[in-house]
């Protein structure tokens, strides 16, 4: 439930905007967009690391099921929300942050509940299980956002509510909290220095992607400088803090344990690697592919997750069959096989052209699901089982606070990359598009010149901008056919697409070089690793 509201919102947008009746690329209202898609996972990677170690002390059955009903609660107030336009896009974005505290709760504690509850020899098919139903819902998120918009878009929240609420009830009755309370004071030092930190860096990178001035991006705008040099003195400060308390939140010795330090890192690059397929693979679908296909763009967000299906089957196929072998072989070459096969994948989505046909598509992404799945339940098992058992709940937070960090990061990461590969070529394309049916040179070249920030998302949420950005046919001064081409659905897909694939090899090497990295810190783990044989 928590790993699917990382991911329905991606899908809903354009429901949910049209819904409140605000203009997602109008200039003040790229921020509520962005706020919308990443502040939910923002507080879920501040958060998870304290969570989790306010769980190993106060237990962490409790912090779970607090987690549930506070999640439950903000989807309730998120559904029932009054205002139209700039109030009612605002009121998501608080309420979406309120949300995302309930589902810290939820991530930071439920892989330690689970290594708690299963002995060694099983303990790699039932955190498979858990790792499925995570990445797994970010997934299913995109298919069930595609099917909720079509009707209407409060159902993107109400969705959760009878499974957030039977959730709070069965956990309070049926969990039990037999794991390891560690005896510590609460690290508020550790935890307000990471909060303020992690959150200045995060926001730095939400401000970074917007325009600013005449530029495409605000990387070098002052509050994004500001906001950079804000996190790098307070996660100094945390990292002092840390090395120095008694009680850390942080518990950077475990970093000392191979296979718990290279599995982190390696989970880490596969989360952003993760993050930025999703984000790529929707703009790809929801923008060119679908609509140069026929499919209308109130449709698309369905067809989008539908199309999809085979990436979510093989991550739900291959994580638990992992699990299981992982049990008795350990975690080291299926994790590391599974993260070449997902890397292998961006290899030929590079090759693939942007209008490809859909069966060599659907094999691809299944492929990087299956190596998506085979990957990430031997690595969180061997992560989770190299720990003391008094330590599970703040591993189990270090391990979420990655994976949530991971997919902020890729949103500022790979949509700056996207940006960078669009400049060289969108404007040209363009600009010769619009003057080839009718458009003069001067409107042509101000539309052309505009930053391509706003193509982007636009693309992204499956709209063409181009009604808006010309006006009307009158000031467009161009007859009823050339309208139509202009404003119809083959027109801008077509003309975004060789500039949105010049991007799209900048994005997916990147994310193929991830996936290498990744795999080389996976074999670098050592041997199987049992902290409970271990230490015995």
């Amino acid at each position: 439930m928590a790993t699917i509201n990382s991911s329905i919102i991606l899908i809903s947008l354009p429901a949910i905007f049209r819904g409140i009746g605000i203009n997602p690329l109008s200039p003040g209202n790229v921020g509520y967009l962005l706020w919308l898609l990443q502040g939910y996972m923002l507080v879920t990677a501040v958060l998870v690391i304290s969570l989790g170690r306010i769980g190993d002390i106060f237990g962490r059955v409790r912090i779970y099921n607090l987690g549930f009903l506070v999640f439950s609660v903000a989807s309730i107030i998120l559904a029932l929300d009054p205002y139209q336009g700039g109030k009612g896009a605002l009121w998501l974005v608080i309420f979406r942050l309120v949300q995302g505290v309930g589902g810290a709760m939820l991530f930071a504690n439920s892989s330690a509940i689970i290594a708690d509850a299963f002995p060694v020899a099983q303990r790699g098919l039932a955190i498979g299980i858990n790792q499925v139903a995570a990445i797994g819902g970010s997934f299913i998120g995109l298919i069930a956002g595609g099917l909720l918009s079509i009707g209407d878009w409060r159902l993107v929240f109400w969705v959760s509510v009878p499974f957030g609420f039977f959730g709070t009830v069965w956990g309070y009755i049926s969990l039990k909290d037999n794991g390891k309370r560690a005896h510590a004071t609460i690290d508020w030092w550790g935890n307000l220095t990471f909060a303020i930190g992690l959150t200045a860096l995060l926001i730095g990178m939400v401000f970074g992607i917007q325009p600013y001035g005449t530029s495409s991006m605000g990387w070098m705008a002052p509050k994004v400088l500001f906001s950079f040099a804000l996190a790098i003195i307070f996660l100094a400060l945390f990292f002092y803090i840390e090395l120095h308390t008694q009680h850390p939140m942080f518990n950077l010795h475990l970093f000392k344990i191979r296979a718990f330090a290279m599995g982190s890192y390696a989970g880490f690059l596969a989360a952003t690697a993760r993050g930025g397929l999703q984000f790529m693979l929707i703009i790809w679908l929801q923008g060119i592919w679908l609509p140069i296909h026929g499919y209308a763009y109130t449709s698309t967000p369905l067809w989008a997750g539908i199309y999809l299906l085979p990436l979510t089957v093989g991550f739900l196929v291959a994580g638990p069959i992992s699990g299981w072998i992982s049990d008795k072989h350990g975690a080291r070459l299926l994790s590391t096989s599974g993260l070449l096969i997902f890397g292998g994948s961006f290899i030929g989505l590079l090759i693939v052209p942007t209008n490809f046909h859909y069966l060599w598509f659907a094999i691809l992404v299944l492929l990087n699901g299956i190596g998506g799945g085979m990957f990430s339940a031997p690595n969180a098992t061997a992560v989770m089982n190299s720990v003391p058992a008094e330590n599970r709940g703040a591993a189990a937070g270090i391990q979420s606070a990655f994976m949530n960090s991971g997919m902020v990061l890729s949103i500022g990461l790979f949509f700056s990359l996207m940006i960078i590969g669009l400049s060289n070529s969108l404007p040209t394309s363009l600009f010769n598009g619009l003057t080839a049916n009718g458009v003069s040179a001067a409107q042509a070249h101000g539309i052309a010149n505009l930053p391509v920030v706003g193509s982007l998302f636009a693309s992204f949420l499956g709209y063409n901008p181009l009604q808006s950005l010309l006006g009307s046919q009158s000031a467009a001064h161009v007859s009823d056919s050339q309208w139509r081409t202009l404003t119809g659905k083959h027109f801008f897909p077509n003309l975004i697409s060789q500039p949105f694939h010049h991007g799209l090899v900048i994005v997916f090497s990147m994310a193929l070089v991830m996936a290498l990295v990744g795999a080389v810190f996976s074999a670098l783990r050592g041997e199987r690793y049992l902290h409970d044989l271990h230490a015995k």
